[in-house]
């Protein structure tokens, strides 16, 4: 599902990434871990094309079978609009959209119909128990519904890959429960590929495959 080679990153003089490696399977579902300044967040950039390897000519990086470092800039947003969801710590919901509106935008993107699209949505999130909240703006939900609208946000393109960066860091402990077991029940409802995030040790155990980052390469 993901295979990166030699994947280096520097800003100025700062080498972030040193030359990683990294192999994820279809239906995978991986923690990356580590300190804070090791490199986890860039990596996860680099893994969902919004930001590119430095030595793009020394590397590769494929991605569902596609080789996204030969994509211009127009079909790489094509793609990542196609194929890769985020989810991100602070949610990214836009204010002035109910959850629905929220759910709807990367589809509508895609350029996908509004009456499937809507459907689509409503079924993700009745999915995701938030059924009766679908025409709430953000401000009236709590943390953990506006980060479960986030989830269906990544999911409604049906993306192969899910990236997401401290998905319950501004949680409390029980909807970042909620949210963990949720990761595993959407693995096993739709087969998406999750790669996380995260500095909660409760997720990353919780992963089928628990790597750990140390300055810039992945060590285990």
């Amino acid at each position: 599902m993901i295979k990166a080679l030699n994947i280096q990153k520097k800003y100025g003089k700062l080498q972030v990434l040193k030359g990683v490696d990294l192999e994820i399977q279809k239906k995978e579902v991986v923690s990356i871990v580590g300190a804070s300044g090791a490199g986890k967040t860039t990596l996860l950039q680099i893994l969902g094309t919004l930001d590119s390897p430095t030595n793009s000519n020394d590397c590769s990086l494929l991605v569902n079978d596609i080789d996204v470092m030969q994509l211009k800039e127009k079909a790489l947003a094509q793609f990542r609009n196609q194929h890769i969801g985020f989810i991100f710590q602070f949610h990214q919901l836009l204010p002035e959209f109910t959850a629905l509106e929220n759910v709807c935008i990367p589809a509508f993107i895609k350029k996908t119909p509004k009456g499937e699209t809507e459907k689509r949505a409503k079924e993700l999130l009745d999915f995701l128990g938030l059924k009766d909240r679908c025409d709430h703006k953000p401000n009236a939900l709590s943390g953990g519904e506006q980060q479960r609208v986030a989830v269906a946000r990544s999911l409604i393109n049906n993306p192969s890959v899910i990236l997401a960066d401290e998905p319950s860091g501004n949680l409390d402990s029980e909807s970042a429960d909620n949210l963990h077991k949720l990761f595993f029940q959407l693995r096993d409802e739709f087969g998406q590929t999750f790669v996380l995030v995260t500095h909660n040790m409760e997720l990353a155990n919780m992963a089928d495959r628990k790597l750990t980052m140390v300055d810039g390469l992945i060590v285990s």
